[in-house]
């Protein structure tokens, strides 16, 4: 077995890589163009130009219809006999609009968006560039169709078709990165990804659960990270690019810098930025009670009230923030396609600072409460194999093991006991992905996954005078959880007009957890779950016209209980306290979409989604009794038992529209608009407004561009949420939201309005300003617990290598 390895390696290492160049240009301005996208279903081929313009395209050779695409650009479709007869070089006209691009998101393999029944949105390089996002959740933000809540300036909890949290799917080239600790209350996981490493960003809406799994009810984030570059010549390909960054908001202070190194075999890609945030200041203009009058320090040896010199400045709200990335690329031969990837993400502590609002008495509520550094870390292993074979033509396994840790660390105002509660998460994965093209009509998409989470919660209690510790409540029990699923999704062509898609994924997944009865006396000591989902899609696609389409969908979708579900002990809210409750089952969704998009005369293109979702058997927050008492003490205050309960049916409707125009002389304009509305069922069987139905919400853009120069005037908006349009949950949670006429609290409609430019000095220097909140609003987007930042001006200079 040993020798027939290293044969084998040594095969691989030998085998010769044919080498046929393309080069591929701006038809108006000569430049190459990087990330251009080229793909042939027959033979099965993809792949994509480096900086320089080039892709290594033999692995195409004999192909007779190569479709090659770039966001922006007219797509054209060439057979290799043609693209050989120009010598490989090809240049492409820039387009106003197009519905046809390159997704991952739908079937985890590169794939035209016009067989896609589902709305996909894709966040391009070029945006992210001139909108220089500080972090990812930032970045998501741009999409213009996912709105983010925030509970602390080190956060970013995205809310997409009234969903969020952990019904919401993130995915890391391709890796799941949900973990069984996800939670129903806001997360902000996904701002442990660095928005300067972040190839290409998708936002699929609506459930996708088929290809996902477990938690793809409201939308699928997929992250591609940088991929390392090859050289298509014999001599290295150098590239990479250094970027430092200033904000006036919270004084930011950031620097990036990436380096690809890329022979023909071989290619490495490292990359390191760091970030440092201030106290985050607010606007001028806006309701009073988001001002921040006072704060808590501790000075000798007791806990104070400071009078806050500037109540704009929301202290405390500044963290600093370090990510790391390694990536290693090896292609022996057409065939054959390897990737690693090491990516490493630690904040410092940052404090909570809606928590910090909280009063008691008369009092501050607490005179410290911050999350302990957030820590990502994450080794990937893709093996991609091209093939025309009988069971696949492309075959791609993806084996990664990351590792989370995050912690709370809270005391209450002149206490002495620090309480701090550590999480850590191992999460192991392993994903085997088929796709075989069937005659000319069917592309089959096939896979197995296994996740594996391994959960270890601990509690300590620490006297800050003494300095004494001893073990304190664990916010979970010690827990494992799996999932293992199959699943097959076909497309097929029914005519050059109509394509249906339809899907089916069985899940099976377990839970066994331990309890500690040490602290509290729960009637139980361990939990074992064992269930089994079967979920599945059918949709529609109808091109009646290159320039008109109209798609449908149907679709099922689960989230299996978690052990944030089962197993958590946490106060959600003053005067109450969540309680673990082993007898849990998974949640289904029943999804149902249409849209409709039409391009008129080059000039104007109009698309509007349509969608309605309901959730059954919902896993929702419930009171409860713990061994027959409906109230404990709880860190020293009697709380009302709650617990997480399948005790609801919720449902959630909307809609999405968005319309580009192209204008005259360079400029253009587009705006992006959600409208969305839903209900979950109470205890007594009344309904109450869904948490996470945000406001009507959108974007609008006017943009010009030259050669050079990139400038966009925007404006983000946000419509008023009335009391009585909150829901329950949030009606108690007076600290974070604006008060009305008649005393109760409310989230106020706002708007910001903002500039960006991107001007490039030389081939390869550029700067970008950008001035945000321009009338210095003081807004806080709905359910967040910290307002905006103020008027806010940003300088950063990148210089590409």
């Amino acid at each position: 077995m040993k020798k027939l390895l290293l044969g084998l390696v040594i095969c691989l290492l030998a085998s010769p890589v044919l080498s046929q160049t393309i080069t591929i240009t701006d038809a108006e301005t000569g430049e190459p163009l990087e990330l251009v996208t080229l793909y042939s279903a027959a033979p099965r081929a993809s792949a994509t130009t480096n900086y320089e313009g080039q892709a290594n395209i033999a692995a195409f050779e004999d192909a007779e219809a190569i479709e090659i695409r770039s966001l922006g650009y007219a797509q054209q479709t060439k057979s290799y006999s043609e693209l050989s007869n120009q010598n490989f070089e090809l240049a492409l006209t820039p387009q106003n609009f197009t519905m046809d691009e390159i997704v991952i998101s739908a079937t985890r393999w590169n794939q035209s968006s016009k067989d896609i029944p589902s709305k996909i949105t894709t966040i391009s390089p070029q945006e992210i560039a001139l909108q220089n996002p500080q972090t990812a959740a930032d970045l998501l933000a741009l999409s213009g169709g996912v709105f983010i809540q925030k509970s602390q300036q080190g956060g970013g909890s995205p809310l997409i078709r009234g969903f969020a949290t952990n019904r919401l799917l993130y995915t890391v080239d391709g890796v799941r990165m949900n973990t069984a600790i996800f939670r129903g209350g806001n997360i902000q996981n996904v701002i442990s990804l660095d928005p300067f490493t972040i190839e290409n960003a998708e936002v699929l809406f609506g459930p996708d659960a088929v290809i996902y799994g477990s938690d793809a009810i409201g939308g699928v984030m997929s992250f591609r990270t940088l991929t390392p570059q090859f050289s298509t010549e014999d001599k290295p390909l150098v590239s990479g690019k250094a970027v430092a960054r200033f904000a006036s908001a919270n004084n930011e202070k950031t620097g990036h810098f990436d380096v690809n190194v890329g022979w023909k075999k071989w290619a490495f890609l490292s990359s390191i930025s760091y970030t440092d945030f201030d106290d985050l200041k607010q606007g001028s203009e806006g309701p009073n009670e988001f001002l921040r009058p006072f704060y808590v320090e501790r000075r000798d040896s007791m806990d104070v009230v400071v009078t806050n010199e500037d109540p704009r400045v929301q202290v405390p709200s500044g963290y600093s923030q370090i990510n790391m990335m390694q990536k290693v690329r090896y292609q022996p031969n057409e065939n054959w396609d390897f990737q690693y990837g090491f990516h490493y993400s630690e904040t410092s502590d940052y404090g909570r600072y809606d928590r910090h609002l909280r009063m008691r008495n008369g009092a501050p509520r607490y005179g410290e409460w911050s999350y302990g550094p957030q820590k990502w870390m994450m080794n990937n292993l893709n093996a991609t194999h091209y093939s025309n074979t009988t069971l696949f033509d492309e075959m791609a396994i993806r084996l990664a093991i990351q590792n989370f840790e995050e912690s709370r660390i809270s005391r209450n105002f002149n206490d002495e006991t620090r309480e701090t509660r550590v999480e850590k998460v191992d999460a192991y994965s392993a994903n085997l992905d088929f796709t075989k093209l069937i005659g000319e009509r069917h592309s089959l998409f096939y896979g197995l996954e296994v996740v594996y989470d391994d959960v270890n919660s601990t509690g300590t209690d620490t006297n800050i005078l003494s300095g004494e510790s001893r073990p304190g409540p664990s916010r979970y029990p010690q827990a494992t959880w799996a999932s293992y699923a199959a699943y097959v999704s076909d497309q097929f062509k029914v005519s050059e007009q109509v394509l249906l898609q339809g899907g089916l994924r069985y899940n099976y997944f377990t839970l066994d957890a331990e309890f500690d009865t040490r602290f509290y006396p729960f009637p139980f000591e361990e939990a074992n779950l064992n269930n089994g989902s079967l979920t599945g899609n059918l949709g529609v696609v109808y091109r009646p016209a290159d320039d008109w389409v109209l798609s449908a969908n149907a679709a099922t979708a689960f989230r299996a209980p978690n052990v944030d579900d089962v197993g958590k002990v946490f106060d959600s809210e003053p005067g109450a306290v969540v309680v673990p409750n082993p007898d849990l089952k998974a949640e289904y969704a029943y999804n149902a979409d249409v849209g409709i998009a039409k391009i008129f005369n080059d000039k104007v293109k109009v698309d509007v989604s349509a969608y309605y979702t309901r959730l059954k058997n919902a896993l929702v927050r419930r009171d409860f009794q713990l061994n027959g008492q409906d109230s404990i003490v709880y860190d020293g205050e009697l709380s009302k038992v709650q617990a997480i309960q399948n005790a609801a049916v919720a449902r959630v409707f909307g809609i999405q529209a968005g319309v580009e125009v192209k204008l005259p002389a360079g400029f253009g304009f587009s705006s992006q608009f959600n409208l969305q509305d839903g209900e979950e069922e109470l205890d007594d069987g009344t309904t109450s407004t869904s948490r996470h139905a945000a406001p009507w919400f959108g974007v609008s853009r006017l943009t010009f561009k030259t050669r050079k120069l990139n400038l966009q005037m925007y404006i983000d908006y946000s419509g008023e949420r009335a009391f009585e349009d909150l829901p329950i949950s949030e009606q108690s949670k007076t600290e974070i939201y604006a008060i009305d006429d008649n005393g109760n609290p409310y989230a106020p409609g706002w708007y910001t309005l903002n500039f960006k430019a991107n001007y490039r000095l030389t081939e390869l220097l550029s700067v970008n300003a950008g001035l945000e909140n321009i009338t210095d609003r003081r807004y806080r987007p709905y359910s967040s617990g910290i307002s905006g930042p103020g008027r806010n001006f940003i300088l950063a200079l990148r210089a590409q290598l």
